[in-house]
């Protein structure tokens, strides 16, 4: 008997589970939703929701089983991708007069500017002028928002040059620079209409405010400090872009002819710049001189340069500006090149940091609306 209990008992201790195990198929409230979970969605499919999600007509996601007709995804797809068509049922004459207003404001501003961002780019003033026609033109139709205007940006003009100038010198070979400039341009685009293909936006909300702040004020330091050739007529400057190689540049130069028409005729335009743009602020009716300004200084300067054959007297002007539209660039756009993946992470930070510019604008355009409706 006592044989008999004790194994008995070493069986009941070899088949009950310890109390430190545990058992799901005992637990009724939980087995369910761990036997019962849905599987994670792949890759795929997550990309695939989030474009259709873009393309999807409003309201296909509510209302039971009911799918929409095949003409509504069409016109969906289409507003998605035109925003027009969407806008535009509900555009006024009054809209169309602020309109016309607001774009010769940016023509005024986008003749001097594109020249000028050209030339940060190291690239000849037509291409300056062509970014400023063409992606507003495309932006009117698929654009969808009303406070941003299109074009280049000093920044990404700046960097765009200091980084494609360390692969090729733009003075020793102007051809391939111009073609590295070409595809870069063509892969920020790429990356950029992917970024809102697939809703990664959100990635910049990422970003510090004070990181943009302080990227922002350096890379105004670092563009004044470019404008420090033509502002002193410099004939020899550095291609770098920190302050030490600039102030370099600028000391070792003081040797050299100095022609005091250009510094007078810059800072002259400067001030008169200036000078508008705080009347435009304080003399509300008067708003339209700031904006024409930038367009009154180059046709006034270009008339005192011409009248007083200023060039001939150590003044440096752009001469010649191509007229016309150059041939389509698209054969120079090289994607199977030795400098293939050097254009790409260029790309890819040119693409970002237009994408941060854009942001910013909007943040500043809300924080002026927000001010505004306080102080009314």
């Amino acid at each position: 008997m006592e044989s008999s209990s004790s194994a008995a008992a070493v069986e009941t201790a070899v088949t009950v589970p310890p109390p430190s195990t545990f058992d799901v198929s005992r637990r009724p409230d939980t087995a369910g939703l761990v036997l019962n979970s849905p599987r994670p969605p792949s890759l795929r499919e997550e990309l695939v929701g989030v474009v259709g999600k873009a393309f999807r007509p409003h309201g296909s996601g509510h209302g039971g089983d009911r799918r929409p007709p095949r003409w509504a995804w069409a016109l969906a797809a289409l507003q998605a991708v035109f925003p027009v068509l969407q806008w535009g049922r509900s555009y006024t004459l009054k809209s169309f007069r602020s309109d016309v207003m607001a774009g010769l404001t940016l023509a005024s501003l986008g003749i001097p500017q594109s020249i000028g961002y050209a030339n940060l780019a190291k690239l000849d003033p037509q291409y300056g002028l062509y970014t400023s026609v063409v992606p507003p033109l495309i932006y009117a139709v698929m654009g969808t928002s009303r406070e941003i205007a299109i074009g280049p940006v000093a920044v990404v003009s700046l960097l765009l040059s200091s980084m494609v100038q360390k692969v090729v010198d733009p003075a020793a070979d102007p051809v391939t620079y111009r073609t590295l400039v070409f595809t870069v341009t063509f892969l920020a685009g790429v990356f950029q209409v992917s970024f809102g293909l697939f809703r990664l936006g959100f990635l910049v909300d990422f970003l510090s405010h004070a990181a943009i702040v302080g990227f922002m004020g350096g890379a105004a330091i670092v563009i004044g400090l470019q404008q420090l050739k033509g502002l002193l007529g410099l004939s020899r400057f550095t291609n770098s872009t920190d302050v030490v190689a600039v102030a370099k540049a600028v000391f070792s130069a003081l040797h050299d002819p100095w022609h005091p028409g250009n510094f007078f005729i810059g800072c002259s335009f400067l001030i008169f710049i200036l000078a508008t743009r705080f009347i435009g602020r304080k003399y509300k009716k008067l708003f339209w001189l700031s904006a024409i300004s930038p367009l009154l200084s180059v046709i006034l300067s270009t008339a005192a340069v011409y009248a007083t054959k200023a060039d001939k007297h150590g003044v440096k002007i752009i001469r010649e500006v191509h007229a016309g539209l150059n041939p389509s660039s698209v054969k120079q756009i090289q994607l199977n090149g030795p400098y293939t993946t050097e254009c790409a992470k260029i790309a890819v930070i040119c693409a970002v940091i237009a994408l941060t510019v854009i942001i910013i604008i909007i943040i500043t355009h809300k924080i002026q609306q927000v001010f505004g409706e306080m102080q009314a």
